[in-house]
């Protein structure tokens, strides 16, 4: 039986991620979950790296950075509305928000996310806040 779910953007945060930013849960398949994400103006994320899933991100509203490190690769990106970023599986990353703007994203995670213990600290290029 399927069951359908319509979630509307909490006000408030449900959770704090591991990195520091602000989670509203959305909705979730047994393929994936949906949240939005938040930091503050000139916030700046924990760097991360996830152990098994992988996520999709679009940013809806503010101006910031994500860096990103993986696969001999990394690189730093501008965030700003209509950017949308994959990170993949064993991806080290780290956002911030511009100084005068907040940056807020939706994020899908696939599979859905499993608990805080996900989220690995690590070394990243800038001191989180």
């Amino acid at each position: 039986m399927t069951r359908f779910t319509t979630t509307t953007l909490p006000a408030a945060s449900d959770a704090i991620a591991p990195d520091g930013s602000e989670v509203r849960l959305l909705c979730r398949l047994a393929g994936g979950s949906m949240a939005h994400f938040r930091l503050p103006p000139g916030g700046c994320a924990r760097a991360v790296v996830h152990r098994s899933v992988e996520e999709l991100w679009f940013v809806t509203a503010g101006e910031g950075e994500m860096w990103r490190r993986g696969d001999g690769q990394e690189e730093v990106v501008a965030l700003r509305p209509g950017v949308a970023i994959s990170i993949p599986v064993g991806t080290a990353f780290q956002f911030r928000a511009a100084a005068g703007s907040e940056v807020a994203v939706v994020g899908v995670t696939m599979p859905p996310w499993p608990g805080d213990d996900e989220a690995v600290p690590t070394d990243g290029p800038r001191r989180p806040t």
